[in-house]
């Protein structure tokens, strides 16, 4: 058996409610959750040679992980984009390009995770907010998770999908892999606008081969304050005695 957390933080160019931008303040919120894989959206200056201008090098160093970029675009002369961050070891990673036209351009970066038990495939991304723009990057993400050599090593997806509502994306998503979803008294968990949620944005989505234990919205004082967005965790177990599942179907044709 092998457990671990893994947690989804868009993080907002780590700008907080005080309009300060403190990595150190989103570093003090991960630290809170102690994940063993974290997954951010939004990070800036992921190329920059000085550790206070490299938000993720910065975050990285105070967590004491290793790290991955997917740069989908520059901003203010640095790489913009998400990262993945891990206290295991990461053996490869790549980032697909999700750009729809001219929109914004967007990414899912996948990176692979291994330990002396298994292997773990982690696609992390961050969607686009036009509707057209997230139905062509529902096809094109299922695609990129699709595209697994092994398929005895399980996959995470997780990010902001930014779905206002149940989606092409949740639908296909939820089609073809189990959806965690936050308990919430009042229907769906709620991670956006942080200080006062009213829209479930982040999500993580896994494969057969893992088991979830454990889903929640983590809600502390400080990461209400951190970011415009709340973090979502989960703990997992994977049984390394389980048989390795038949090739997933064929997608759902659905028109983009």
């Amino acid at each position: 058996m092998f457990s671990f957390r893994i947690t989804t933080y868009n993080i907002h160019k780590c700008r907080g409610l005080d309009r300060r931008v403190r990595p150190k303040r989103i570093a003090e919120v991960l630290k809170q959750i102690d994940a063993d894989i974290v997954a951010l959206q939004e990070v800036v200056g992921m190329d920059e040679a000085a550790r206070e201008h490299n938000q993720v090098h910065s975050i990285a160093d105070e967590l004491g992980m290793d790290f991955r970029i997917g740069e989908n675009r520059r901003l203010r002369g640095g790489a913009y984009g998400n990262a993945v961050l891990s206290r295991l070891p990461i053996v490869n990673d790549r980032n697909h390009d999700l750009t729809w036209r001219l929109y914004e351009p967007r990414g899912c970066l996948h990176v692979t995770i291994e330990n002396a038990q298994t292997a773990l495939h982690i696609y992390n991304v961050h969607l686009g907010t036009g509707f057209f723009e997230r139905r062509y990057q529902a096809h094109r993400l299922f695609d990129v998770i699709s595209d697994v050599p092994d398929i005895s090593a399980p996959r995470i997806v997780l990010g902001d999908f930014n779905e206002w509502t149940r989606g092409l994306t949740t639908h296909l998503m939820s089609y073809h892999l189990n959806s965690a979803e936050p308990e919430q008294r009042l229907g769906r968990a709620r991670t956006y606008p942080g200080v006062f949620p009213i829209l479930h944005l982040d999500h993580i989505y896994y494969d057969s081969l893992v088991t979830l234990k454990t889903i929640t919205v983590h809600r502390s004082r400080l990461a209400l304050a951190a970011s415009d967005h709340l973090p979502i965790v989960a703990d997992f177990v994977i049984d390394q005695q389980r048989q390795s599942p038949a090739p997933p179907p064929p997608p759902t044709p659905l028109q983009p």
